[in-house]
């Protein structure tokens, strides 16, 4: 009998790996703005044609690449994020897969231009379909500009499945506020066919939701603050008069990285029923900060979806600090009577000793006894 398992070769591998990374165009925004914020810039420029189908080209003002780094970028597994296994518990950075780019690559046609401040010239790579058509030196400002020409080109089965033009480009528009809500202090822009629908200057995270969502929303915004042992707590809930019956308004981010979360967005719900029909979803920004080592990152490829160390715990914490929100603004009641199965704050600590309540007891009590006699 003749054999028939064979090793793929390495250009349908990245195709088929690709798959799990770049979905749409809107995967390729996230995936290149979040190498952007990794590379320390402080302005961000993204501009789409076509929904992203055409041209999805970010250009930043970042650390850039060496000659010999801009090549290695592209290769799967390649990255400056991580060095062992050990270090995917203390991750800060937005990637660390070493996969984004090389996905990238597999189904489109890239060009990059990249300089290092230090350097006196940069280097312009082309790169079609995992394959390295150009690499030559370049005159080009400090950073790093990365454009990606038709996606999907060698997968026509994949370009087919895109969506309408205004769909694609709800999903970029969507991709981009949450980089741009998850980083305030980086400047960014987008553009598309050369007409600009962000430009949203350095900022602190209310005046960022107000250039994104409209002056309006400024004057909606009760603010959140809580710290813990565990986890700190930061951001905005809309009140509950600018509730909506659609998503849109939710975002939950964790040590600047946006994530999706569901047993979090029960807390904040659970906190608005007093004041909200169960039909309307409350408008909310929260920011956490916690220890690295505390959560894990490396669940999907996508990134988005997190688990936390001690997910009890952080959901009670969550959910009493929007309480609280609601209460000091005289949205609902401020005193809760209602403190079954809720922990004081911070937690009892794991390794901490627990001790029962000490009762004293007159053995010598007769309740049958007259008054006076004991």
């Amino acid at each position: 009998m003749t054999d028939i398992i064979r090793l793929l070769p390495d250009s349908v591998a990245n195709q088929i790996a690709a798959g799990e990374v770049i979905q749409r165009p809107a995967s390729v925004v996230k995936e290149l703005v979040e190498n952007s914020i990794d590379a320390g810039a402080t302005e961000i420029k993204v501009v789409v044609r076509d929904a992203g189908k055409t041209l999805v080209q970010v250009i930043d003002n970042g650390s850039g690449m060496t000659e010999t780094d801009a090549r290695m970028a592209f290769e799967r597994h390649a990255t400056s994020k991580i060095n062992s296994a050990d270090d995917l518990f203390s991750i800060r950075t937005m990637g660390f897969r070493g996969e984004a780019l090389a996905s990238v690559a597999a189904v489109a046609q890239v060009e990059t231009k990249t300089r290092q401040p230090d350097d006196e010239t940069g280097t312009f790579l082309e790169i079609h379909g995992s394959e390295v058509i150009t690499q030559e030196p370049v005159a080009c400002p400090a950073g790093t500009q990365l454009s990606v020409k038709n996606l999907f080109y060698n997968i026509p089965a994949r370009r087919r499945f895109l969506k309408t033009d205004s769909t694609e480009l709800r999903h970029i528009i969507t991709e981009f506020q949450r980089a741009a809500l998850a980083c305030p202090s980086i400047a960014f822009s987008l553009i598309h066919n050369q007409t600009g629908i962000y430009q949203l200057p350095e900022a602190p995270l209310r005046q960022r939701i107000a250039h994104i969502f409209g002056k309006g929303m400024n004057q909606h915004l009760i603010p959140l603050e809580a710290e813990t042992s565990i986890v700190k707590i930061s951001g905005f809930i809309g009140k509950p008069e600018m509730a909506k019956k659609t998503t849109g308004e939710q975002f939950f981010f964790v040590n600047h990285r946006f994530m999706r979360h569901a047993y979090f967005h029960k807390a904040v719900t659970e906190a608005f029923e007093p004041v909200l029909p169960a039909d309307s979803l409350p408008s909310y920004f929260i920011c956490f900060e916690i220890l690295p080592d505390h959560i894990d990152v490396n669940i999907h490829p996508t990134k988005t979806e997190i688990k936390f160390e001690d997910e009890r715990a952080v959901w009670q914490i969550l959910h009493a600090t929007v309480r609280e929100a609601l209460g000091k603004f005289n949205i609902t009641p401020s005193l809760d009577f209602d403190r079954e199965g809720v922990p004081e704050i911070p937690p009892l600590g794991r390794k901490q000793e627990i001790k029962p309540p000490q009762i004293d007891i007159n053995t010598g009590y007769n309740p049958f006894s007259p008054p006076g006699n004991t």
